[in-house]
């Protein structure tokens, strides 16, 4: 319900905007100011709901994507709003925002990725990290500031950070889906 009155106020918001915007462009013939952009609405909104610095040009479209999921229920195999696992998440995600399939679990999406350092990381890249295991156990979607989007076991879908203790020790690589992919 939340969600519901912070997104019609967000849109309410647009609305007037465009509205003020185009009386005073018409009468004054003043060029529109970036305040007037929707997408820079959009991005200032999730930059303050999600504590991430989000430009203009930032992908909304991810944006708004992670917002309708977070609190979605951790669940293993799980893929619906009803209860998400990990590469569930990130497989979702990139299906619908970026048209790209990817593959079902964390280590087999990392072999379609192209291996990057913590400091080469670009919004909408992936991170892995390996959980009290020797090999690939989680998969989370970069959003920039050293913060990430995943499905959390313990707290469902969430945006948490690479610096948290418990994510900097178990942080393994990030990746980026190999180009010929992204074109297929």
């Amino acid at each position: 319900m939340k969600k519901i009155i912070i997104f019609t106020l967000l849109i309410s918001s647009v609305l007037v905007g465009k509205a003020q915007n185009s009386k005073t462009t018409s009468s004054n013939s003043v060029p529109k100011t970036e305040t007037s952009d929707p997408d820079n609405l959009a991005s200032q909104f999730f930059s303050q709901v999600m504590g991430v610095a989000i430009s203009a040009t930032s992908n909304t479209k991810m944006y708004q994507f992670i917002y309708d999921w977070i609190g979605t229920p951790y669940r293993f195999g799980g893929n619906t709003k009803k209860g998400i696992d990990c590469s569930g998440f990130a497989k979702t995600m990139y299906d619908k925002v970026f048209n790209t399939t990817l593959l079902r679990n964390s280590r087999d999406i990392f072999s379609m990725t192209n291996p990057l350092s913590k400091e080469e990381l670009k919004v909408g890249d992936l991170v892995f990290f390996k959980i009290k295991s020797r090999s690939i156990t989680h998969v989370g979607v970069y959003l920039g500031d050293n913060r990430f989007a995943h499905a959390s076991t313990s707290k469902g879908v969430v945006i948490s950070d690479l610096d948290e203790p418990y994510y900097s020790r178990y942080f393994y690589k990030g990746g980026r889906i190999v180009e010929s992919l992204n074109e297929e």
